[in-house]
């Protein structure tokens, strides 16, 4: 039988999101339901209930979370009921030409559950990401969920499922961060502070964190960042060079999806470095480079999308390195709130003084 349960809903471009009673079916061939245990608040959930990522209102809104799996559909072999899971918005498809190639980070056929969870009165929503976890229970597609070592904190398990994992996959997966390598991070948020993280792990020498925010940079620092520079009074592409001995970083991590960030860090890596492409620019933004420079400079400019990860490889491996103390992903959980909070938490993210906001159930 369906379930009914309470949920954060944005209805309609802008306006304050609420509470609202869900209805989540019985999974279906290839579905979850999930209990959810914690569920970040990211700045993608705003986006949703802010018309930019599309207008499909109603949204459930909530995508970062971990929680336990409560019951599966026919044909599901990824879980079972019990597992504690964190979910992911990227269940790769294993067919299309991507998976074919081994490269299922970039598989072209990714899904979702495919029956709706809705309204009271029948109206479907669109979950955010394909999850809608600032809800008690979701319905997802059974390869959205990621079995983990069931001792981890849900609050910190959680976060692997969007904005940490971003980062820390953008240094690893996607930059290709190596031991003795210069790293600079422009953008000191969740994102940016994973991608420093990121980069200590995987033994970078120095790694430069680069900012507007004092507060931030400080965090970048307890979390590994070896230099930070304050790029409303200090000039970042100079920095990073004076840094590195006027050559410029190994790989330059963009974190905040700007043109003018993007252009700082292009001349702030080394020839031949590396750019990596993170953060989430609008729709409406270009960026103007000369084509001389970009042949010129060589090396290679990347997109990251979710770090180029694979749930099922990193977020095991990741949550074992957190377990031995070597991943301190609590340091990413700001405050803890309840589900009526999450239009509180929106509020707080314009004021910049929360890695994450973490909806605990």
């Amino acid at each position: 039988m369906s379930q009914q349960v309470r949920g954060v809903i944005a209805r309609a471009k802008g306006a304050p999101v609420e509470i609202a009673t869900i209805t989540v079916p019985d999974p279906g061939p290839g579905e979850a339901v999930v209990k959810v245990q914690a569920c970040g608040v990211c700045h993608t959930d705003l986006h949703y209930r802010e018309g930019g990522i599309n207008d499909d209102f109603p949204f459930l809104l909530g995508h970062e979370a971990a929680g336990i799996v409560e019951a599966v559909g026919a044909g599901v072999t990824e879980v079972v009921p019990g597992d504690f899971v964190i979910l992911n918005w990227r269940a790769v498809c294993g067919q299309c030409r991507a998976c074919k190639r081994g490269r299922s980070q970039y598989c072209f056929a990714t899904h979702n559950a495919k029956q709706k969870m809705t309204l009271e009165d029948g109206t479907e929503l669109s979950p955010a990401l394909g999850i809608g976890a600032f809800a008690e229970k979701t319905l997802v597609a059974a390869g959205q969920c990621t079995k983990v070592d069931e001792a981890a904190s849900p609050a910190a398990a959680g976060l692997l499922g969007c904005g940490v994992m971003a980062g820390i996959g953008a240094a690893i997966n996607t930059g290709n961060v190596g031991r003795g390598d210069s790293v600079a991070v422009i953008g000191c948020g969740g994102v940016g502070n994973a991608a420093v993280v990121g980069s200590r792990l995987a033994g970078a020498a120095k790694i430069i964190a680069v900012d507007i925010d004092d507060e931030k940079l400080a965090t970048a620092r307890e979390l590994g960042a070896t230099h930070t520079v304050n790029s409303r009074s200090t000039d970042p592409i100079e920095a990073v060079r004076g840094l590195t001995g006027g050559f410029g970083a190994d790989v330059v991590i963009e974190a905040v999806g700007r043109p003018e960030t993007y252009e700082q860090a292009f001349y702030a890596r080394d020839l031949a470095g590396t750019v990596v492409l993170v953060g989430v620019p609008t729709p409406e933004m270009r960026i103007d480079l000369p084509l001389l420079d970009v042949f010129g400079r060589g090396g290679a400019l990347k997109s990251s999308w979710y770090g180029d990860c694979l749930p099922a490889r990193d977020f095991p491996m990741l949550i074992d390195l957190y377990q031995q103390g070597r991943l301190d992903l609590d340091a990413f959980v700001t405050e803890t709130i309840a589900l009526e909070d999450v239009e509180k938490a929106f509020e707080r993210m314009h004021h910049g003084d929360v890695l994450r906001s973490v909806v605990m159930f």
